[in-house]
């Protein structure tokens, strides 16, 4: 008697943590079931409460999902909801700024707030420029057709505008230096508007991009210490372009298809089968690079450990990769 009371209350405590797992409510009357209870047509699962709005989430795409509906179109056109971009413009300002420290200080914050928020008006205003040039092309590839000027949410004059709202603020930034690095900031400038361009004219629009995104290499440096030092700066600024070189190869190869279709170039198209070697021969280069920048900026063990780590992921990175046929001739 004993253990066949034993025997249904386990059964029932299995249906009951059953039933809390996800999707439950399919199986609500086989548990029942299985917990020995009566399978009549009374037995009903539980209404589930409405849900009392929008999860919370800090996603920066769900930050641009609760903004008000007619800002969206703009915050996607700076894509404040692909922020990964913004990070790959910050991060060779960063290196900079923390190699012209001192030595046993931290870098300083000020200036990595206002490279933090240059980083978000330049990226924000390259993006636009790239769609107000793309965006022909963009409506025939699906992976670009909906964004803002493509899909016809922003008109081209409203797109014009709000690039010229993006460089002034950027402009204030800038301003904040010193006069040397006002005048090197501004003579990125060429670089913004015209690397879009490239991959209309070249295989090689990877290296336009790199030359534009390191830029923030040179900038930060002469903004702490009031002018460049080419040995640490110039390696710097080279590596950091062999790094786009890798990263956007290998992001191209998603486009090779659709570059195909359209008549546009790429890295990706160039080596075709032979991307590997070529990431090989510009990783050994980013790290040479790297290890120059750290002889002659009188880095110590740690350095040397980071760029240790960072050979093992690029290596890891390239192994992994998989790069499939060109599915166009």
């Amino acid at each position: 008697m004993l253990g066949s009371r034993a025997a249904g209350f386990a059964r029932g405590l299995q249906a009951v943590a059953l039933a809390w797992l996800p999707g439950w409510r399919g199986r609500s009357f086989a548990l029942a079931r299985a917990a020995g209870a009566p399978h009549s047509g009374d037995l009903q699962p539980p209404a589930c409460p409405e849900p009392r709005g929008r999860q919370l989430s800090l996603s920066a795409a769900a930050v641009v999902d609760s903004a008000p509906r007619p800002l969206q179109p703009y915050l996607r056109l700076m894509r404040l909801d692909k922020p990964i971009g913004t990070w790959l413009l910050y991060l060779p300002c960063t290196w900079s700024i923390g190699l012209a420290a001192e030595p046993g200080c931290f870098p300083d914050w000020y200036m990595l707030s206002l490279f933090g928020t240059g980083a978000i008006l330049m990226r924000g205003a390259g993006c636009t420029i790239n769609d107000m040039w793309d965006q022909d092309y963009d409506k025939k590839v699906t992976r670009t057709a909906n964004r803002p000027i493509a899909a016809g949410d922003i008109s081209t004059f409203r797109s014009f505008v709000f690039l010229g709202g993006q460089l002034t603020l950027a402009l204030g930034v800038l301003l904040c230096l010193n006069y040397y690095s006002i005048a090197l900031g501004a003579g990125s400038l060429l670089l913004v508007i015209t690397y879009p361009l490239m991959k209309r004219i070249t295989y090689w629009p990877q290296l336009a991009l790199g030359l534009t995104f390191n830029w923030g290499a040179l900038l930060g440096w002469s903004a702490i210490k009031g002018s460049c030092d080419p040995s640490v700066c110039l390696p710097l600024y080279f590596s950091g372009v062999m790094w786009t070189l890798i990263y956007d190869t290998i992001y191209a190869h998603q486009d090779k298809r659709d570059d195909v279709l359209i008549g546009l170039k790429s890295t990706a198209l160039r080596f075709g089968e032979n991307t590997k070697p070529w990431l090989s021969g510009f990783s050994v280069a980013m790290l040479g690079a790297l290890s120059l920048v750290g002889v002659n900026s009188g880095q110590t063990a740690p350095y040397y450990a980071a760029l240790g780590a960072v050979g093992a992921h690029l290596t890891h990175q390239k192994w992994g990769l998989e790069i499939l046929p060109r599915l166009v001739s």
